[in-house]
């Protein structure tokens, strides 16, 4: 459904280092670095740092956070460990929510300008 998405972001190098380390483990590289932003994702990129003086406002009351799907619950737990050791903020540890759906492994943390971010996996392993 998505080409792809686009977050201002106050600080460009705080930003790439959180989300160069969080992705990772997700199998989710920087992509494209130039002049006007970052990109990420796995054959193009998809999801985009762009500079910004007035980045979204946090507001965890927005219900908005942007989900990322991996295949694992190790790289869900790797992305929540290296989010925080990066940067950013728990939301939300590795666990099963069954009130999302059957198997919904997930984890969730606020990245340094505030967006909520997901990982999520089905699998059981």
């Amino acid at each position: 459904m998505f080409d792809h998405i686009s977050i201002g972001v106050s600080d460009r190098a705080r930003s790439t280092a959180f989300y160069d380390a969080a992705l990772k483990p997700l199998g989710i590289t920087r992509l494209y670095d130039g002049e006007h932003g970052v990109g990420y994702g796995t054959t193009r990129a998809q999801f985009w740092l762009n500079p910004s003086t007035s980045p979204a406002p946090r507001n965890p009351a927005s219900g908005c956070h942007i989900c990322f799907r991996t295949d694992s619950r190790g790289a869900v737990q790797a992305f929540h460990a290296l989010a925080l050791n990066h940067g950013g903020e728990d939301d939300g540890g590795p666990g099963i929510r069954p009130q999302y759906a059957p198997g919904y492994y997930a984890a969730f943390v606020c990245d340094p300008d505030g967006y909520r971010i997901e990982a999520v996996t089905f699998s059981a392993e």
